[in-house]
């Protein structure tokens, strides 16, 4: 049975085998210099060499030793249930989701995908996938796929409940040679922050029957997310405070409320649905550390936070929304719910406490 610790590089392609080896000579001046990193996760490791993670990851030197699967990764991703409980991992710059469980009910066909388990809860966007490892690094074994800008899209860690033996079968059966991963600059279109229309888009707002209609909205008036906020209005999105996202979970957690909360990149979105326990802030970083769920939420990063209330079908819905210097959306948390239900009264309850002027709350039809 294949085992990475051991297993061949297996190709004989010199273009890989020139990258790699200007890999790891920059890797042992870095760790011989004199100002040497303090990073030592691959993706702070591969910044300051000044390459992208997924070649770092392809390069297998240093602590880090991989094998490359073949395709961009959608055929393996649709495998995954067979090892059993795992942990999943995703992230953005800011916001590190990680989540232990099965993949269940997995449909991976076409450019989107579904994972609908009680506990890995994703949504999958694979048209930006490239290339996919099978990964070793300080005796812990992964699966990590990557888009075509060398950036993790999500990663895969085995565990002390993984079938191993499935795990390493799934790795032989897609093991290919290596090849360098290509690098595509991927071209970036923000909308304006600005509202032409005030008055249609706020009505269009109050007019929604289901979250999922937000985003087609903004296509609508063609406006950015933060843009949204801004002009719809103190009772449908106010800025609050960055210091309520601690608070939040604070009271979640002494409450026993269940919470959504969703951290996403361009080729993915993980969900956890449940309640928090443990809030730890360690220097900049909030963190919730439960058993099956963390979160590493990176506060420097934060620039502003909003309370978004939105009319559906099932009531009134709000969620707390926390935005970057980019205005990219960082992590986004709903009280738990399940269409067809209304929100929770803790959770409304909860986020109105955060906000200084009042939440709208007739009914949507109104």
């Amino acid at each position: 049975m294949l085992d990475l610790i051991d297993a061949p590089l297996n190709t004989g392609a010199d273009a890989y085998q020139l990258q790699r080896q200007a890999v790891a000579e920059r890797y042992t001046a870095l760790k011989a210099g004199t100002q040497t990193t303090q990073a030592t996760r691959a993706r702070g490791v591969a910044q300051a060499l000044g390459i992208t993670e997924a070649q770092w990851v392809a390069a297998s030197c240093g602590p880090i030793k991989s094998l490359h699967l073949s395709g961009t990764g959608q055929s393996v991703f649709g495998q995954l249930e067979a090892l059993g409980e795992v942990m999943a991992l995703t992230r953005n710059d800011s916001c590190v989701h990680e989540r232990h469980g099965t993949y269940l009910n997995i449909q991976a066909k076409g450019p989107m995908g579904l994972v609908l388990g009680n506990d890995i809860d994703l949504r999958v966007f694979f048209s930006g996938w490239q290339d996919v490892f099978a990964v070793q690094e300080a005796g812990r074994k992964s699966l990590q796929f990557f888009n075509a800008q060398g950036v993790a899209v999500h990663k895969v860690y085995c565990t002390e409940r993984t079938d191993m033996a499935s795990y390493l079968a799934l790795v032989q059966d897609n093991v290919q040679a290596h090849q360098w991963p290509t690098t595509q600059t991927k071209a970036v279109s923000h909308r304006p922050d600005e509202v032409t229309d005030s008055a249609a888009f706020r009505q269009a707002w109050l007019t929604l029957s289901d979250t999922h209609d937000f985003f087609p909205m903004l296509a609508k008036f063609n406006v950015s997310r933060l843009g949204a906020l801004s002009h719809a209005g103190q009772d449908l999105a106010q800025k609050i405070d960055k210091s309520g996202v601690q608070a939040m979970l604070q009271s979640a957690a002494s409450s026993g409320l269940a919470i959504m909360c969703f951290v996403g990149n361009p080729g993915m979105i993980q969900i956890h649905t449940g309640p928090v326990q443990q809030i730890v802030t360690r220097g900049s970083w909030l963190n919730v550390l439960d058993p099956t769920f963390n979160l590493h939420l990176n506060m420097d990063d934060v620039v502003s936070a909003w309370v978004v209330n939105k009319p559906t079908d099932d009531g009134w819905v709000t969620s707390l929304e926390v935005f970057d210097a980019n205005g990219e959306l960082i992590v986004q948390f709903f009280g738990a719910r399940k269409p067809g239900k209304p929100e929770l009264t803790g959770w409304r309850d909860l986020m109105a406490s955060l906000c200084h002027t009042p939440l709208a709350n007739a009914s949507p039809a109104s």
